[in-house]
């Protein structure tokens, strides 16, 4: 294998924890059963993956409403309480983060999935987001992973080669778009794997 000289880290759920439950196992009085269809059916993740890619936030909550008009007080909970959604910072990978950040070997840069118009809101709140030699926001440049473009983009605006560069994401699905370009990943699940996967690719944290 190529040597390792760029890492890629996504950042909610891998560094940042962002998660709607913290918000609607309260609406929801603690139902699991209710928030899941509504995560189903009403404000799906795809819905969300939209704004995501650069749909105004605005534009998409009055268009829920409009097709869901009885869960119009839900629906505008989703983007009116949005800040509640994001949790602390995952504290093992920003430990991780630092020390490559530290490690003259490696340039390191973060690809996210996240609209532009919540995205300042992690930035004033999460110091080590400015740590990073650049952020890919797919909000800001309309397009998202799991699509080509936006890897390509990031490999383009930093001068990077695929094959020397490490992609650390929690999603499966970005996962193999990523390793489908020929990009090295680590799928996350906790610090501790991130850890142990990393050494086995002969990167010391």
């Amino acid at each position: 294998m190529t040597e390792i000289k760029n890492v890629i880290f996504d950042l909610g759920g891998v560094l940042i924890d962002w998660n709607p439950e913290y918000v609607y196992l309260d609406v929801f009085d603690g139902d699991r059963e209710k928030m899941k269809w509504f995560f189903d059916e009403i404000c799906t993740m795809d819905w969300n993956e939209n704004q995501d890619a650069g749909y105004p936030l605005e534009k998409a909550t009055e268009e829920r409403v409009k097709l869901f008009p009885e869960y119009e007080e839900w629906i505008r909970i989703y983007y009116g309480r949005w800040e509640e959604m994001l949790g602390k910072q995952i504290d093992g990978t920003v430990a991780i983060l630092k020390q490559l950040i530290d490690n003259p070997n490696y340039k390191v840069v973060a690809l996210t999935n996240w609209s532009a118009e919540t995205f300042p809101i992690a930035l004033e709140r999460f110091d080590f987001l400015h740590w990073f030699e650049g952020i890919v926001v797919s909000g800001t440049e309309k397009m998202r992973k799991p699509f080509n473009e936006i890897y390509e983009l990031t490999l383009n605006r930093f001068n990077i080669e695929a094959a020397q560069s490490l992609f650390i994401d929690d999603n499966a699905k970005n996962i193999e778009a990523a390793e489908k370009m020929g990009i090295n990943t680590i799928r996350f699940n906790n610090p501790t794997q991130l850890k142990s996967d990393l050494k086995s690719l002969n990167i010391e944290v």
